[in-house]
């Protein structure tokens, strides 16, 4: 009985360990808190400044601020309005409406194709419909409501969306699909490459919708004073961005976005690039402010009850907007529209939502039901040959048109860029704050400490011994850290103190939007919107550690740092930062931010892209500005992960001096240690 009764309180005690073991927040975990918990302060104080709004008057001075704030988040927009060199490309006739094949030109050679559904009988002018597809590898072929809208007398032209329909960015005709992987993924991948431009995708979304209105309007069948826009999911979030900017636009309906971030958040997190500006809520915004920015216009919020952007948030989201709309004495042109099911399941309101358009641009209330309407065949709605602008057209991508961008707003810099100043846009670029760290010595290991975000476990070895000891920092994630312990060990009894610092975030995973971008695609979109950025968060780990390592009674003067993949670029950065760094070796690291926007396709770079850095320096830059002392690339790499020869690396130092040098090893040979 005894022996049963032991054996039960071990059992227990087991499982309450490996209960608590489980409950114990991932490094990961740890970061999104911190996150989160800048989120909560700046959106309370977006609430507390919005709540001063009490008048019209007020609201009209808040919507011109922030239409100026959001314009300077997302790189503004284009400002030359090109000829959209209209194509003709077929049609079909349909039951009560007949369907035009088009393909414009939203920048020179950036084709945009689209179905415009025409109703039959009359010849207009007709009111008409912007209508942005949810994202689906289907594009515009996947909608129902342009046939719905043309047979309530209202023009509607949807058009592919970037990474959509016959829009792919990165089509393989040899496996038939995206490299990449679906529209989130391309939408990913873009965004990435704009990021170090300082730009945000969505100013190339927007654009293509703005195009779309300049479409329509030189039409002479559409009335374009009586324009509308439409869209679900990715296509509400585009159709809400277009709207609080182009007042062309006289009705709109977001479906299944609308949503508070305090919600979204809390709930599935950041899920879109293009829905996450960065800076956007450090900026004092909210998603409801896309919505305000239309006010008063005739406006209606569209959510599923069981959508994963939360209900809640929609029906707080909405709630906001209402008193916004009751300052100008127009409640009545704001509407929540609800329904039943999932994400994107329009078909329950659709009668409800073509009413919307017909009551506000058509001066009708007059009731049609929704019917599912669809082209005799699938391909009736291609637009091109192939089915893909890629291979049909042969335009431009969007990468390409980044980097023609990027060669503008933030070309190679040849001359040296002071270390003060550099220092300045560092500290601009990534956020990083140098903050005074201190070192807590435990059995076993280490604690770092005195970081906003949080502490960091770490492990000394090479405490035994007296005298002082040169110091290392080897940083990276902690299965490298644990693959080359023995050579942590090796240092230490040759009298080095070693620092294994990890990571910061290290632990857990998410939604994988594209393989190619590793799973810290979305974490960092969480990061940037309240203005920080993993790399300057890593940036002051490594120099809050090279700190506490310098108050060591038992260190000499100096301390060096070994960064593994991901933390090199960080190390680089707090290297430029603080002189205590002595020598510095970089290992399996990016070798040029440039890179990642000279190339078609990139390779998990989300952790160590900072927002607009190309417009102050590039790595090659920190390298250079660091002089004398010693610095080391060990299989330095572009952005797909290819490593360079020598010579590649060299070309793209602008002077390369006699402390830095560049070295190989493969993948089972040891660390290249000072």
């Amino acid at each position: 009985m005894k022996i049963n009764l032991l054996a039960a309180c071990l059992a227990a005690t087991t499982m309450l360990t490996a209960a608590a073991q489980a409950a114990e927040p991932s490094g990961r975990d740890q970061l999104i808190r911190y996150i989160d918990g800048l989120a909560e302060r700046q959106l309370r104080a977006r609430e507390v400044e919005l709540a001063a709004i009490d008048t019209a008057a007020k609201m009209d001075a808040r919507k011109a601020k922030l239409r100026q704030s959001i314009l300077e988040l997302i790189g503004g927009l284009p400002q030359e309005r090109t000829a959209l060199k209209t194509r003709s490309m077929g049609g079909y006739q349909g039951d009560g409406y007949r369907v035009e094949k088009v393909v414009y030109e939203s920048l020179p050679g950036y084709f945009v194709t689209a179905n415009v559904y025409v109703p039959a009988g009359g010849k207009g002018p007709f009111p008409a419909v912007l209508i942005t597809p949810g994202h689906s590898p289907d594009g515009k072929a996947g909608d129902r409501f342009g046939g719905n809208l043309a047979k309530a007398g209202i023009l509607a032209l949807i058009y592919d969306e970037i990474g959509m329909g016959e829009r792919l960015q990165h089509y393989d005709p040899e496996i038939g699909e995206s490299k990449v992987g679906r529209p989130t993924g391309e939408h990913s991948m873009a965004y990435w490459q704009t990021v170090p431009v300082g730009d945000h995708v969505s100013r190339y979304f927007i654009w293509d919708a703005m195009r779309g209105l300049d479409y329509l309007q030189g039409r002479a069948d559409v009335d374009g004073a009586r324009l509308g826009a439409l869209g679900c999911s990715g296509g509400g979030t585009v159709t809400a961005f277009l709207t609080a900017l182009d007042d062309r636009v006289q009705a709109a309906a977001s479906a299944c976005y609308v949503n508070t971030f305090r919600h979204v958040l809390a709930g599935p997190g950041p899920q879109e690039a293009e829905q996450s500006p960065p800076g956007f809520i450090a900026a004092g915004l909210d998603v409801p402010d896309w919505v305000e920015l239309a006010a008063p216009r005739p406006y209606a919020i569209i959510s599923t009850e069981a959508d994963f952007f939360p209900f809640e948030g929609a029906k707080t989201a909405y709630e906001e907007a209402r008193r916004i709309w009751g300052l100008y004495g127009a409640q009545d042109r704001l509407t929540w529209i609800t329904g039943p099911g999932g994400h994107g399941n329009l078909a329950p309101v659709g009668d409800k939502i073509v009413g919307f358009f017909s009551r506000w641009l058509n001066n009708s209330t007059t009731h049609r039901p929704y019917v599912d309407v669809r082209p005799p065949l699938g391909q009736d709605n291609l637009v091109t040959a192939t089915g893909h602008v890629a291979t049909s057209l042969k335009g431009v991508t969007l990468q390409q048109v980044n980097q023609a961008r990027a060669a503008k707003v933030a070309p190679p810099s040849r001359a040296a860029i002071p270390l003060e100043r550099l220092r300045e846009d560092i500290r601009a670029v990534t956020k990083a704050r140098t903050p005074v760290m201190s070192l807590k010595t435990e059995k076993g290991g280490c604690i770092l400490a005195g970081s906003a975000a949080g502490d960091l476990d770490c492990r000394l070895t090479g405490l035994d011994g007296a005298g002082k000891k040169r110091a290392l920092v080897l940083t990276g994630y902690p299965e490298q850290l644990a693959a080359v312990r023995a050579q942590s060990t090796a240092l230490a009894a040759k009298g080095w103190l070693v620092m294994e610092l990890p990571a910061r975030g290290a632990g857990g995973t998410e939604e994988i939007k594209s393989a190619l971008l590793g799973d810290w695609n979305l974490l960092s979109l969480r990061a940037m919107l309240v203005g920080e950025t993993v790399l300057g968060l890593r940036a002051d780990d490594v120099a809050g550690a090279v700190a506490a390592l310098s108050q060591r009674q038992d260190v000499q003067s100096g301390v060096s740092v070994y960064a593994l993949g991901a933390m090199a670029p960080a190390a680089l950065h707090a290297a430029v930062l603080d002189d205590r760094i002595v020598s510095l070796t970089l290992d399996g690291a990016l070798a040029s931010y440039r890179m990642a926007v000279d190339r078609p396709i990139q390779r998990n770079l989300p952790e160590v892209l900072p927002f607009g850095v190309l417009r102050h320096y590039d790595l090659t830059d920190l390298t250079v500005s660091l002089g004398a002392r010693p610095v080391t690339w060990v299989n330095p790499h572009n952005g797909v992960g290819e490593i360079l020869r020598q010579p590649q690396f060299e070309a793209l130092l602008r002077a390369k001096p006699a402390s830095v040098r560049w070295a190989s090893r493969g993948a089972r040979d040891p660390l290249v240690l000072p």
